[in-house]
């Protein structure tokens, strides 16, 4: 475990004092006695359109502050003094290390004369990228657990020109999104140029062998952390020259604040498709030729609608290739002549249908990926449109991959679902033939487990899909331990997968429930949208109406129910808790939007206005915003359920001030037994590079808090220690 501090910290008691105290109170039905640090009230007041709000906590939001630095230290020291006490929490962790102690191998990807794909022996921090030449010669290409001595640096982007030859790739330090990019020769791995620094939300894109392009903001003049980061930039870094002198191709109209902006450098070099958004949905794009001069070659409008969204899957030649939800909310994907690239030439290639589609293009063909009542279908289509036909998959689950370089002979795809572990298959496309390519020797029996999908009624009557997963044989009598995992935003899918904590959970005897609520893409456009703005509350009630379908049919009950969401799905369980707070025993926020009148003012969250609304739109959405807002919708006297909210000292997406607030408010106010507790990761993101040592650490305390919550003083199926095979 992790060790935060190696003493106490106290503090005096005094009431003119600044600094954090200790008080006793009452924790949990075990008699268990924990002392919170009490937080210091300074009122902020805030007045919209009339109604005066005070927030007392404001002071937590500054994140260079000594005293929120202290603020976390004495919660950290709280919360692992709680932890501790869990008889079974190091059984966990052991158990963790064990099915976690198998190798992990990525499916591979031609770049150049070799084969590369990425390899964890097991519970190495960051998996490693390996390459092989044709003379099967595997060798350590990049190693991204010497980046650091702890772990917390890891590889990000990766990118190759043109021939192979070089490659440039991001990294992040500590989790944040900020990341630096260093280029290297590829035959050599020597670095040869200048680390490029202050990078954010940004791909990499070669212009041939000459240089690449990247994206950006200005770097803030207050913390890097939590300010404000509003108008993204697209620069072209030519190799040679230093940063400073690299050229600004868009971005940065004071007119007009566009927060995402990216690009794709068309397969032959030529073209670059570049992308504009003002929030994360909807976005306009335009063309540059590459053969002209980049400062003075015109932009080419393709689409200008902000509504909605497109992207550059593939080209060939003059062809592009885009997929777009443009009258299409289940997308399509359509054909057009970069000459004449504007939506009135657009024809479809391949139509919208009736499930979602997510295509891929390799080995001179396409693969259309549709999301079918959440489950993986995939068609193959030629290069002339023709429809090939479905693929056949292994079973029903989530498959990824069929992409590739347009030569590429053999392609490949993985499988999962939420009790099977990912195998990769070789895919020849000329055959329409797989053959499974690599599966993991693991510590864990599938056949043992069964996933099942049932569809329930929301609040409004809307249908919602919900897999359940499970070990089989297992007794619906309401009394076994349940996690009810959501998210519910962004046009995100959540997706049938392997997880190896859930599969600890599983062996526990536990239930994994995840509902595919609305705000999510399962069913597209109009899906996400019914889960947006003021239309949130449908979000939190599908995921209610999941928890009493859970509990009206006996899988569980509220003594044994864990609600867990990260990130907007930290939102969820936030809003779940504080409306229904007797539906669960146990709350688990993760790094959550939980301040909705503040959540713009901070990073690029004014780029989420679209599924939000801000405070600011009207007094219409400042009233619904502040009708759900976790953090403003604590109250006195109300028995909230166990809850470990999670975060971390680096994440600059969520940042943690929005879980700061949050524990602060609980603690004040609740009134009943169960504990409100906050873990703060140190040297830790919003999630993305987080060391295998963390996570094992962290889904040791989630897993042992929330067992020990339902009132487990041990583990609820005892497991056998077995020796890695």
């Amino acid at each position: 475990m992790l060790k935060f501090l190696n003493t106490l910290i106290y503090f005096k008691l005094s009431y003119y004092s600044a600094a954090i105290y200790f008080v006793l109170i009452s924790c949990n039905r075990t008699g268990y006695k924990n002392t919170y640090p009490i937080t210091k009230k300074i009122p902020v007041s805030n007045n919209y359109y009339g109604t005066k709000i005070i927030d007392d906590y404001r002071w937590l939001e500054d994140d260079n502050s000594d005293d929120t630095k202290k603020w976390v230290i004495n919660q950290n020291n709280t919360t692992f003094k709680y932890l501790d006490e869990i008889p079974f929490r190091n059984d966990l962790k052991v158990r963790l290390e064990q099915l976690w102690d198998y190798e992990k191998i990525s499916a591979p990807f031609k770049e150049g004369q070799y084969t590369y794909f990425y390899k964890n022996d097991g519970l190495q921090n960051q998996s490693i990228l390996c390459r092989e030449n044709n003379k099967n010669n595997a060798e350590v290409f990049l190693n991204p657990n010497s980046f650091s001595k702890d772990g917390t640096t890891s590889l990000s982007t990766l990118s190759f020109s043109k021939t192979g030859d070089l490659v440039a790739y991001s990294i992040s330090e500590g989790g944040s999104d900020w990341r630096k990019i260093i280029v290297m020769n590829a035959s050599n791995k020597k670095i040869i140029e200048d680390t490029l620094v202050d990078v954010k939300f940004s791909g990499i894109q070669w212009k041939l062998d000459e240089g690449f392009f990247y994206s950006s903001y200005d770097k803030p003049k207050g913390s890097e952390l939590s300010d404000m980061t509003d108008q993204h930039k697209l620069y072209y870094h030519k190799l040679g020259t230093k940063q400073s002198e690299d050229i600004l191709v868009y971005g940065g109209e004071q007119d007009q604040k566009h927060r995402y902006v990216g690009a794709k450098v068309s397969d032959n070099g030529k073209y670059l498709f570049i992308s504009a958004s003002k929030t994360t949905s909807g976005n306009i794009s335009f063309l540059k030729d590459l053969n002209l001069n980049l400062k003075t070659s015109p932009l080419i409008r393709v689409d200008e609608n902000y509504q909605t969204d497109s992207y550059l899957l593939h080209s060939d030649g003059e062809k592009l290739y885009i997929v777009t939800n443009s009258n299409a909310p289940n997308q399509k994907l359509i054909v057009v002549n970069a000459r004449k690239p504007q939506e009135k030439y657009w024809k479809d290639f391949i139509p919208e249908g009736k499930y979602v589609l997510s295509p891929t293009a390799g080995g001179g063909y396409f693969f259309a990926r549709y999301i079918a009542d959440v489950i993986t279908k995939v068609i193959q289509y030629d290069m002339g449109g023709v429809n090939m036909g479905e693929i056949e998959l292994p079973g029903l689950g989530t498959a990824y991959g069929w992409s590739g370089k347009k030569d590429q002979e053999v392609l490949y795809f993985s499988f999962t679902n939420y009790h099977s572990p990912s195998q990769i298959y070789s895919y020849n496309p000329k055959t329409k033939t797989s053959i499974k390519y690599w599966e993991p020797r693991i510590d864990f029996d599938s056949n043992d487990y069964k996933s099942e999908q049932i569809f329930y009624k929301s609040e409004d009557g809307t249908k919602i899909p919900m897999i359940i997963t499970y070990k089989k044989g297992i007794k619906f009598d309401g009394q076994n331990p349940t996690i009810l995992y959501g998210y519910g935003g962004f046009n995100i899918s959540i997706r049938p997968s392997f997880n190896i904590a859930n599969a600890v959970w599983l062996e526990q005897g536990g239930i994994y429930a995840v509902p595919n609520i609305r705000g999510g893409g399962e069913y597209g456009k109009e899906w996400h949208k019914a889960g947006t703005q003021q239309k949130k509350q449908n979000v939190f009630d599908d995921f209610i109406a999941a928890a009493e379908f859970l509990i009206k049919n006996k899988f569980t009950n509220p003594e044994f129910l864990a609600i867990r969401g990260g990130s907007n799905g930290g939102l969820l369980v936030g809003a779940t808790m504080t409306q229904r707070p007797e539906l669960m025993k146990v709350a688990l926020p993760a790094v959550g939007v939980l301040d909705m009148l503040r959540y713009h003012k901070f990073t690029a969250g004014a780029g989420w206005a679209y599924d939000y609304g801000t405070s600011e739109d009207s007094k219409e959405m400042f009233d619904y915003l502040k009708s759900y807002s976790p953090v403003h919708n604590v109250k006195e006297d109300t028995n909230y359920p166990a809850t470990l909210i999670t975060t971390g000292d680096h994440d600059d997406r969520v940042v943690p001030a929005h879980s700061f607030k949050f524990a602060a408010k609980l603690q004040n106010k609740q009134n009943g037994e169960n504990p409100v507790l906050i873990r703060v990761e140190t040297n830790a993101g919003h999630g993305a590079g987080t060391p295998v040592s963390k996570r094992i650490d962290q889904y040791a305390d989630i897993f042992g808090f929330t067992l020990f919550n339902m009132g487990f003083k041990a583990l609820p199926q005892k497991v056998k220690n077995k020796v890695k095979g």
